[in-house]
């Protein structure tokens, strides 16, 4: 999956403001392994984030997540899944960071092309972006932090 930097920077304060990833679309009932390509300017495959299984709701119930784990961001995850009325609020339980793999090298390793998934792309259904991730794995971890979710509401 896809994460903008100022996201991703935000589970790096000291305040833990990130603990949970919000999205429309998002596999249900399974903890996950998240091999994070952090958009532009950024532009690379960067780190892995384990997250526990979805909590499943309406916009109202993801907005409340949002605002018992940072207080103000509950209006601006109600907002992005007022539309639908129902998104995945996933808590993140782990965050490692590699020195990462620049977009360029992506794309030469997975044969010439690589495209950032916009929503979420299984690693079983793309064996050399596959490779890529055991690349990425195999280098020395810059930082690593574990992250407590608060309890949903």
């Amino acid at each position: 999956m896809s994460l903008n930097p100022a996201y991703y920077d935000l589970m790096w304060l000291d305040e833990h403001w990130k603990t949970h990833e919000y999205r429309k679309r998002f596999p249900r009932d399974v903890a996950v392994t998240w091999f994070v390509y952090l958009t532009a300017p950024v532009s690379r495959l960067a780190a892995v984030i384990d997250l526990d299984p979805a909590i499943e709701g309406d916009a109202r119930t993801c907005a409340q997540i949002a605002e018992q784990a940072r207080p103000g961001n509950g209006a601006s995850v109600h907002a992005y899944f007022a539309e639908a009325d129902h998104g995945f609020a996933i808590p993140i339980t782990k965050v490692v960071e590699y020195p990462g793999i620049a977009v360029d090298e992506i794309a030469r390793r997975c044969g010439g092309s690589f495209h950032p998934p916009m929503g979420y792309m299984l690693l079983s259904n793309n064996p050399e972006l596959a490779d890529v991730c055991r690349a990425l794995t195999s280098q020395e971890p810059v930082r690593e932090r574990k992250i407590v979710a608060h309890s949903p509401v």
